[in-house]
């Protein structure tokens, strides 16, 4: 199953909540009518009242409608919402302490080994059991959190076994689906919570006039335990299954199935509670129970049993040389293909269904690369991504041209006019590391710096990026590369931007954004093929990869190079579904590969375009690892 296909069942799973969530309000509306019966004393010699039963229905449904959509507004902000009502503190780099540095030292890793925004992190502190969740809508907007318990009590590697499970959560899509989960089930809880309210208030009256208040208070009790009986057996049947697929892929992610084992044990030792008063609602999101075990635990666990997790992950086959099975042999030499063929040079042993599959997925080389790539980065870069003012600078020093003079001297004559004199000093001591860095680093490097950026205000990142589109205006031509740097730090920067936006399926058909479609193929084109006939075959190779293609006549003309409308095109692609966007991927690595070679600005273009429609696509390796930084001359 691929990147795709987990987003389509992470939609399926949507139908079945809301069918489930349908189905647990009728249960309760039926028990809300028969208490209300009761309470009137109509009961037993009237059952059925039409006028009171409709009554019924609608205070019930508007009181769980109101009370769920008041949650799901609270939540449009994301996963940072549950992390602060769990008690999180946001780590930010340049104050972190040992354990916290390693920890973030992690997470940028694995980002940059699946080619997504780095999430930020959150430390529970108050917490010292170990336990983890991610959240969020996408995984654009992804955050991590983690306990205080979870620092002390793990080593690196098995840290690195929890952080592979969530980033597991982060492109399975399963993240969207539980914070949906977390907005419903508060209206079915707030029947519980009316009932205590009745409860305790209590009625002061002496006379008998039928059941007092609090009865019925006692009785909403009653029906939201229904309620929440309900929301929990919806919970654990959504949850369980994919638990044991983010555990699987944590040990894919790191070749190392003794890290995520060795927590899994320990957990059968120690305690992954949390003593948070709202951890009931998310209990669902994280790496272990997060709740007291309770009589129907095997019933209502949103989790499997350890031991049985333990014995999956065992049974996991690592892909390793030389003991390999004959099947897992092939896929690490299908694997090595991919690496070498997405490099710059001769792709013959390449196809694009495997450059497809490669989405939202981690493979071990990308995890190394990532790793050696953090090992290697030039201190004052490593340190400078950490801050938010150097993070900017360093952006600034990534759009900075470096081959042509008189462009570049045009460009600090504006830095200079919008900026201080000490960040154009700053922005020019970056550049100069920078231009020392190989060109296949510098998306890598502008997601680095995206967590120091988010700290700053929806103005700061809107500024930032007018400073970018303002270097493309002094170039007068905009390049491939700033085409690519806009495109992708704006996409970075829209939580920051527009933190409650949402991004809803609009298109479930290839026909409402075909002219889309051919937009961004015809860019593709152009980039890798500078003759006209060749860039013509390449688009038409690409066209024909989209469904329905054989129906519609294909002209050779190429849509006009214009990377303003490809950009709007892309934002109308980004709101297809699954099925489509993996479409459109594909006829755009057809468009890519059809010639055997991926240039380095194909290779920009191509992740840039997986990036925007939220597809994220792993960085492009070379077989043998080349050196990072170029020698000082």
């Amino acid at each position: 199953m691929n990147f795709f296909e987990h987003q389509d069942q992470a939609r399926q799973n949507t139908q079945k909540l809301i069918g489930l969530y349908v189905l647990s309000i009728g249960v309760m509306i039926g028990a809300i009518y028969l208490a209300t019966l009761f309470f009137l004393r109509m009961a037993p010699r009237v059952w059925w009242h039409g006028q009171l039963f409709l009554s019924v229905v609608c205070v019930t449904t508007i009181a769980i409608a109101l009370a769920s959509l008041y949650k799901i507004l609270c939540l449009r902000e994301g996963g940072r919402v549950i992390a602060q009502e769990l008690g999180g503190r946001l780590l930010i780099s340049d104050i972190a302490n040992e354990q916290e540095r390693q920890l973030l030292n992690i997470v940028e890793e694995m980002a940059i080994a699946s080619g997504i925004s780095v999430p930020a992190v959150y430390l529970l502190d108050a917490e010292k059991s170990i336990n983890a969740f991610a959240a969020g809508f996408t995984a654009n907007d992804a955050v991590i959190g983690v306990t205080h318990g979870t620092l002390q009590f793990l080593n690196r590697e098995e840290l690195q076994g929890v952080i592979g499970h969530e980033f597991s959560h982060i492109l399975n899509g399963d993240m969207r689906l539980n914070l949906r989960l977390i907005g419903l089930l508060h209206g079915i809880l707030f029947i519980y919570f009316t009932g205590r309210l009745l409860w305790e208030f209590r009625s002061n009256s002496r006379e008998d006039k039928g059941l007092p208040l609090w009865g019925f208070g006692l009785a909403l009790i009653l029906i939201g335990s229904v309620g929440f009986f309900c929301g929990t057996l919806i919970k654990a049947a959504i949850s369980r299954q994919r638990e044991f697929l983010a555990d699987a892929s944590a040990v894919q992610f790191t070749r190392n199935p003794d890290g995520i084992t060795g927590v899994l044990e320990k957990l059968q030792r120690m305690d992954s509670r949390l003593i948070a008063p709202r951890a009931e609602a998310a209990s669902h999101m994280f790496f272990g129970n997060a709740l007291n075990p309770s009589f129907w635990d095997e019933m209502l666990a949103t989790h499997p049993p350890l031991a049985e997790r333990i014995r999956r992950v065992r049974g996991v086959k690592v892909r390793n040389s030389g003991s390999m099975p004959t099947h897992y042999q092939r896929q690490s030499h299908t694997q090595e293909s991919l690496v070498m063929g997405l490099a710059g040079g001769t792709t013959a042993n390449i196809t694009a269904e495997q450059v497809v599959n490669q989405i939202g997925t981690v493979a071990p080389e990308h995890f190394a690369h990532a790793q050696a790539l953090l090992s290697e980065l030039p201190e004052s870069l490593r340190l400078g991504v950490r801050e938010q003012q150097s993070a900017m600078a360093i952006v600034l020093a990534l759009a900075l041209e470096n081959e042509n003079p008189a462009i570049r001297e045009r460009q600090l004559t504006w830095l200079q006019q919008v900026q201080p004199v000490d960040i154009v000093e700053k922005i020019l001591a970056f550049n100069s590391e920078v231009s020392l860095l190989h060109a296949k680093l510098r998306l890598p490097l502008l997601d680095l710096t995206i967590p120091a950026l988010r700290q700053g205000s929806a103005t700061d990142c809107q500024r930032l990026c007018k400073y970018i589109h303002g270097l493309a205006i002094v170039n007068r031509n905009l390049s491939l590369w700033y085409f690519v740097l806009q495109l992708v730090l704006w996409h970075r920067l829209q939580p920051c931007i527009h933190p409650t936006a949402s991004i809803s399926v609009e298109f479930n058909s290839i026909e409402q954004i075909w002219p889309d479609s051919i937009n961004v193929l015809s860019a593709l084109a152009r980039v890798g093929h500078p003759q006209a006939e060749a860039a013509a075959y390449a688009f038409r190779c690409g066209v024909f990869r989209l469904p329905g293609a054989g129906q519609k006549e294909i002209s050779d003309t190429l849509a006009p190079s214009d990377f303003a409308v490809v950009k709007n095109s892309l934002e109308r692609l980004r709101l297809a579904s699954p099925k489509i966007k993996q479409a459109v991927v594909d006829a755009c690595a057809h468009t890519v590969l059809v010639d055997n070679k991926v240039t380095p600005q194909e290779a920009d273009l191509l992740r840039a375009i997986a990036m925007t429609l939220d597809c994220p696509i792993p960085p492009f390796l070379n077989a043998q690892r080349s050196n990072f930084v170029k020698k000082k001359p």
